[in-house]
Parts: C-alpha cells; structure tokens; sequence
C-alpha cells in the first residue's frame, strides 16, 4: 500500500485537484500515455483537453497524471499537457518498472495505466477513466509478454473504467489472469466484455451492472472489507462509432504478424500495433479511439460522484 510521506514527498497534485479532494468532491484520473503515445499530434492534445473537459460537464474534476521533470503530477497544466502531446514518443512510457528512473533522473514520463493507478493511490484518487487497459499479448504462452496492468488491478485500490482489454491482445487469457488475480470484471449494462473497438465480444464479464449507484455500492464494499486490488468496469464503446468486428480483425491480425516481423516486444509492441490499426482502418480506429475515451470519461465521472456520496 503506497500511503508515507516519503512517497508524497516526490508528488505535485495540482491546486485544483488538491481543492477538490480536500472538499470531499469527485476527481478522476486520466493517464497520459494515451498523449503521448496513443495518438498523433494535435489530436491527442485536443482529445486530452476535451476528456477533460467531459469530466467536468458530469460533476468531477479531471486529474491527468504524468512524471514532468521527474515530478509525479496529479492534475497537468495545458502547457504540460501540450508538451507531452508535442514530444510525443519521445517521452518514455512509464510502468510501475520505470518510475523510480524516471523520477531519479528528473525526466519526463508518461504514464500508462499501472503508474496512473499508483500515482492516483498516492494522491487518494479512487476512480480512473481510460481507453482500455493493457493485458495478455497474443503467443503469450511463448513469450510471457503480460502487461504490468493487470498485477497493479491486482493489488492497487482504484476503478478503472475502459472499453474492456484492448483488442490486439488475447481477451481470454486475459480475463482469465483476471479472475486469478481476484480482479472483478463488471460490464456496464453488458454481458459481454467489449473488445475496445467493438462491442461485443466472445468472452463474457464476471458480473453485471447499470448503474453508476451499483458500481460505486460495489467499490465501497470491496475496500471497506479490506479487500486489496481494483475493479474493472468494461463500458462498450458507443453503437454508432462501433466498428465492425470482421475489419478490426483482419487489421489487428495484420498489425500483429508485422510487429512479431519487426521483432517489437514490450512496451514498443503495443503503440505500433495500434498505430497500425489506424493506418490499415483509414483512420476510423482513430475516430473510434477518441470516441470511446469520451464515453469512459463520462461514465468515470458519475461513478466518482456517486462514490463521494455514500462514503
């Protein structure tokens, strides 16, 4: 459990984040590896600042996290925000593995879904909107390429609301790493988890719920009882912005066979592939991305707003 003052003493949360949280109001945490490396340049900068502007408009306030000259940030500045947008992948993507390095050296860092989770624990930060989260990579079993995601759901108390795993990754095994890891998996108003892009998908979730009431009833439970680790809630993406299932595929197929032929691994693997995706659906994956991201926001905020409110 990350809760001393030592560790409070290398983060900056920001004056209106530090506001809110001291008047009990609602804060969701947004990553920024979606900025730097998720999007290209200037649609991520807009796409930042309109999520947050979409927590707002739903009753919370918006905390994106990043490391800025090795400062952990809870809540950026529009300037931060359009450096990281800018630098792009310049900046190094930053997991649990990488933060101590990032911050020692005074570098910037952008943070992807495991390192929100911890610097949004750090500052008392329960909910977090996202894309999607990271997971089992396809060939796995050869490769044991897993993201470092899913241990941090696995021990860290934060929500995280996403358009399920993102879909270059094997679904399966990943919910199945889930279930091992006691991570619950809650569809929001869905049976089945959503594969990012898509709707729908073969697999289901391990319990569902429709309401934003239910999910933060949930999250205080969980964590009143002591239970260690966070919860996933899997919002599918908007019917209309929705692609379709057989195009996905054949691109994230394509996508996949070229990163393993570049010998990309890690942390370099996921960016190309969803690059490429991009590429190979005419930009509607783009379109899509952005449109998911909105919706998770939204979500997020009245998940947030609802937790305040009963605990």
């Amino acid at each position: 459990m990350i809760n001393n003052a030592m560790a409070q003493s290398y983060l900056d949360i920001s004056p209106e984040v530090a506001q809110a949280l001291a008047q009990n109001k609602a804060v969701v945490a947004l990553e920024s590896t979606i900025i730097s490396h998720g999007m290209p340049y200037p649609q991520n900068v807009e796409t930042a600042l309109l999520v947050e502007q979409k927590i707002r408009e739903n009753g919370a306030v918006p905390a994106t996290i990043a490391v800025i000259n090795g400062r952990m940030k809870a809540g950026l500045s529009r300037d931060e925000i359009e450096l990281l947008g800018k630098e792009g992948h310049s900046i190094m993507k930053v997991s649990r593995r990488d933060l101590p390095f990032v911050v020692a050296n005074g570098q910037h860092g952008a943070t992807t879904v495991a390192s929100t989770m911890i610097i949004a624990e750090m500052a008392k930060i329960k909910v977090f909107a996202t894309g999607g989260i990271g997971g089992v990579h396809r060939g796995a079993a050869t490769t044991f390429d897993i993201s470092a995601d899913l241990q941090e759901l696995a021990k860290t108390n934060v929500t995280v609301v996403c358009a399920g795993a993102k879909s270059i990754l094997d679904l399966g095994l990943t919910l199945e790493y889930l279930e091992t890891n006691g991570v619950p998996v809650i569809g929001y108003q869905t049976r089945s988890l959503p594969a990012f892009f898509c709707r729908t998908s073969p697999f289901e979730v391990s319990i569902t719920l429709d309401s934003a009431e239910q999910i933060a009833a949930a999250m205080n439970a969980k964590w009143s009882m002591g239970l260690r680790g966070g919860m996933v809630v899997a919002n599918p993406i908007p019917p209309q912005y929705a692609l379709s299932e057989g195009m996905i595929n054949a691109a994230i197929d394509q996508a996949v066979t070229e990163s393993e032929e570049q010998g990309l691994i890690g942390k370099e693997r996921t960016p190309f592939q969803l690059a490429r995706v991009a590429e190979l659906t005419g930009g509607d994956s783009l379109n899509a991305n952005i449109q998911l991201v909105f919706n998770n926001a939204q979500l997020a905020a009245k998940i947030a707003c609802s937790y305040q409110s009963i605990i």
